[in-house]
């Protein structure tokens, strides 16, 4: 293979193999969701059941099996800040597992075309505001999720170092805080947005005039609903290549408090909201820049109000197969 990247981005085949590694997570089935709508006709998935991606072996067979034109790389362990601060091995080991397994067997098969994706944790946490790409690795990173985003900066560095040694044209993006159906509403493993709707929602049911959240309200975040996620992913595969990751994102931050306040008027709860300050925040501040995205002609479409209302109403009408 050669060892520069002659790669000019277009769309991509309707027909060819494409597969989603974690097709059923809240990233992966919005991809599934938007690439059915957009005509994409042999999309390919497995659960967790019929593929193991920790599984080296197994992962390698699969591949060498389908032979995928095209791989979005969704499966990721993933959690809040109590999940991340309990459990660093696994969200450490896991990740990396995974990540290094599928990459690696795409190079294997020679896929055309990977697109990874991480999370903006990656990003010092004391970063500027808002945060270029260009501030990776210039920084100590936020202890909360430090191991789950060493992980993810490892999955970038092997992007770039295919680019660099085989010349395949893969690609890294970076989205900013995701919502929307299909997310982890558990006690224990969600963030912050479900986290809130499953609080807000439980409150209203058991009639509670109290409700207490974590930390001060104070720090600020950008929330992307997963179908605009879904859709800056199309979008980047047919519109852009590069070695360096992008990041995706609304280009606009609010407080946790603000959040809360959404989330409380769309559950429909009228009582009192308190603030355990003894639980900690994060880092105050996390908003991306997204100029690279928006020069690759992408924007958000979606308004945080009507993506809280809209997953609000999913919430409801799937409590039943949500976990614990």
């Amino acid at each position: 293979m050669s060892e520069s990247v002659t790669f000019t981005p277009g769309p991509l085949v309707r027909d060819e193999p494409l597969f989603i590694a974690g097709h059923r997570g809240l990233v992966g089935s919005a991809i599934w969701r938007t690439l059915e709508k957009e005509g994409f006709t042999n999309l390919i998935g497995r659960t967790h059941a019929e593929l193991d991606l920790t599984d080296r072996p197994a992962v390698f067979d699969f591949f060498r099996e389908t032979r995928p034109r095209y791989v979005v790389l969704a499966a990721a362990k993933v959690g809040g800040i109590m999940a991340n601060s309990t459990y660093p091995v696994d969200f450490l080991s896991e990740n990396l597992q995974l990540q290094v397994n599928v990459l690696d067997a795409a190079l294997d098969v020679a896929v055309e075309r990977v697109l990874f994706l991480g999370s903006s944790c990656i990003y010092p946490a004391q970063s500027e505001q808002p945060i270029k790409e260009d501030y990776l690795l210039t920084g100590l990173l936020e202890p909360t999720n430090d191991a789950y985003a060493i992980a993810k900066i490892a999955g970038i560095l092997q992007i770039q170092s295919v680019r660099k040694q085989y010349g395949l044209p893969w690609i890294s993006a970076m989205p900013s805080n995701l919502y929307g159906p299909g997310d982890n509403f558990s006690r224990t493993g969600s963030h912050v947005l479900p986290a809130l709707i499953r609080r807000y929602d439980e409150a209203v049911e058991m009639g509670a005039t109290e409700v207490s959240n974590w930390g001060t309200g104070a720090p600020r975040r950008e929330f992307l609903h997963v179908d605009d996620m879904a859709a800056a992913c199309l979008h980047l595969l047919e519109h852009y290549d590069g070695a360096g990751q992008v990041n995706v994102g609304t280009g606009s931050d609010v407080t946790i408090k603000h959040v809360a306040e959404a989330v409380a008027a769309a559950a429909g709860y009228t009582g009192q909201t308190t603030w355990d300050t003894t639980k900690p925040d994060g880092m105050s501040q996390k908003l991306l820049d997204v100029t690279k995205l928006t020069n690759a002609g992408w924007t958000s479409s979606i308004e945080l109000t009507d993506g809280i209302r809209a997953t609000v109403d999913w919430f409801r009408t799937h409590k039943k197969e949500i976990r614990e």
